[in-house]
């Protein structure tokens, strides 16, 4: 017996009609999607109008205290401010040097005298 027969499997009613007609199941499917994004649509605006009204919920007294105590904000002045507060909190200290090294470091090595070749 080969290991593939050369017998199609019997095709029911419902798979001829979609084989000849596949309008049969795309349309609807097309529909429902189209359906589905008007209803999901509908559902997420409402959840972001909910969303909206719960934070612009502000009482009278909360505006006038919130306006009361602000500073108008300049950029240069927080600039200085946060440098400033940078510089006063570092203090330079000398650390050991490693073994045999110079107090300055090593010098950089003298260059090497041009050659003549020509004489």
């Amino acid at each position: 017996m080969p290991a593939f027969s050369s017998k199609s499997f019997k095709s029911s009613n419902l798979g001829s009609t979609i084989k000849k007609h596949p309008s049969v199941f795309g349309v609807p499917f097309v529909l429902l999607m189209v359906a589905a994004s008007f209803g999901l649509s509908s559902v997420t605006q409402t959840r972001y109008d909910h969303h909206d009204q719960r934070v612009k919920q502000v009482t009278k007294e909360q505006e006038l205290r919130l306006d009361r105590n602000r500073k108008k904000f300049d950029i240069r002045e927080e600039y200085f401010r946060l440098s400033a507060a940078a510089d006063e909190d570092w203090e330079p200290k000398r650390i050991q040097r490693p073994a045999g090294l110079p107090e300055w470091g090593v010098p950089p090595p003298e260059p090497q005298p041009p050659t003549d070749s020509k004489k």
